[in-house]
């Protein structure tokens, strides 16, 4: 009997044992890996150089618990993505995008173990400091983007080896020095957005890189003239700079969508190409020294501009009648130049109609207010004060004083000697 039960046991641990070699074949082999130790460590490191007290209950970082594999623990790390490759049996780390949740330290140096990474995504936090040089040596990185920190120190160049770069965002930090001459050499970018730091110098060529089609460069401190740039830019933002020289190198840029130039010390002509780009609809040339707006007639093109703001620069002569030929404009702002003459008839028309806003305040136009701003109907935004009018204090558009006519006569002739 004892002999029986002995074989039955027997054959009971044998099944059982094949039945888990048969399991360990056919579950996959997914199931039975964990993260390199090495990226766990760098993580480890990452949340070490935080300030626990500035991690929230709610945060992606809470949730970081090392008591479970970071790529294989069921609801936990947040913000990290992995990816398992077929040739070992463990998870790499291809992925960090934090929350905004004010984490505040310093980024550590570990991240540049995390060499399968192609995100890192950190931004409006507090995270201070140098930007490590190891974040350098990550060569699979595709998207770099540390936006709305307070990091220092420079730019650098050895950001120029990550070679995959698609989006590079450290704007809103206190990075100074110059942007890096060889940052072209980043074939694959598309994003360039560098915008409120305290960077200086000249802006480089960048058109080399073919592919670029969102540059912000704005709120720093660069200076010199426009360098060349990629026929392929949509969005080009270099806004409160110090910026000089001719904007003539802008007119190849035919697939802009935006541009905004503003408050710089651009000087000559506003040029006819720039406002006729076929997909242009936004452009902020306000608060320069530009002289003259060349606006030619667009009827029977089309044209996508809807918004042109030519403010604070000092443009002479008449008001460009051809304005009125560009269906799509909504919004005009002319104001604090040295336009002189009557306003032309066919603005109120075109205010009647599709015209939103006309600021033409503070220049040197005269004569009479033409009856088609009398029969507006509806609500417009706009003033045309300071200037040298007869203008109708019962047309709302009319609100505000207007210069003595000697002011205006005085300024027409200067203009045409």
């Amino acid at each position: 009997m004892a002999t029986k039960t002995q074989h039955s046991s027997s054959s009971s641990l044998l099944i059982m044992s094949l039945f888990l070699l048969l399991l360990s074949i056919t579950v996959p082999s997914s199931v039975l890996s964990a993260t390199l130790r090495s990226d766990i460590q760098a993580l480890e490191a990452i949340i070490r150089s935080i300030d626990p007290s500035s991690i929230s209950p709610s945060s992606y970082l809470s949730t970081w618990d090392f008591s479970e594999d970071p790529c294989e623990g069921a609801g936990t790390f947040l913000g990290v993505m992995c990816s398992f490759t077929l040739e070992n049996t463990t998870s790499r780390v291809t992925e960090i995008d934090l929350d905004d949740d004010g984490y505040d330290g310093f980024l550590s140096d570990a991240v540049g173990n995390l060499t399968e990474l192609t995100v890192l995504s950190i931004n409006r936090n507090r995270f201070r400091g140098p930007i490590p040089e190891t974040v350098f040596q990550l060569r699979k990185l595709t998207k770099l983007s540390l936006s709305g920190n307070f990091f220092t120190g420079d730019i650098s160049e050895g950001i120029t080896q990550l070679k995959d770069l698609k989006t590079i965002d450290l704007s809103k930090n206190s990075i100074a020095g110059e942007i890096p001459p060889r940052i072209s050499a980043l074939r694959s970018l598309t994003h360039l957005i560098l915008s409120n730091n305290h960077l200086d110098g000249r802006i480089p060529a960048l058109n080399g890189l073919w592919k670029l089609q969102v540059l912000e460069l704005g709120n720093n401190h660069l200076f010199g003239a426009l360098p060349k740039l990629p026929p392929s830019l949509r969005t080009l933002s270099i806004c409160f700079n110090s910026l000089t020289g001719r904007i003539s190198p802008l007119h190849r840029l035919k697939q802009l969508l935006t541009l905004d130039v503003s408050q710089n010390r651009f000087s000559g002509t506003i040029g006819h190409e720039i406002l006729t780009f076929p997909y242009i609809s936004h452009i902020n040339v306000s608060f320069n020294q530009f002289i003259s707006i060349e606006v030619v007639q667009v009827t029977g093109m089309e044209s996508h501009l809807r918004v042109l703001d030519a403010e604070g620069n000092h443009l002479q002569g008449r008001l460009p009648l051809n304005l009125a030929t560009y269906a799509n404009l909504k919004y005009i702002n002319l104001r604090s130049n040295m336009f002189s003459g009557d306003i032309p008839k066919i603005y109120g028309k075109r205010l009647e109609n599709s015209w939103r806003s006309l600021y033409l305040e503070n220049n040197y136009l005269s004569g009479a207010l033409p009856e088609e701003f009398q029969k507006i109907s509806k609500q417009i935004r706009g003033s045309l004060s300071n200037n040298c009018l007869q203008c109708p204090k019962n047309v709302p558009i009319c609100q505000g004083v207007q210069k003595p006519k000697s002011q205006c006569t005085n300024a027409m002739q200067e203009g045409l000697e």
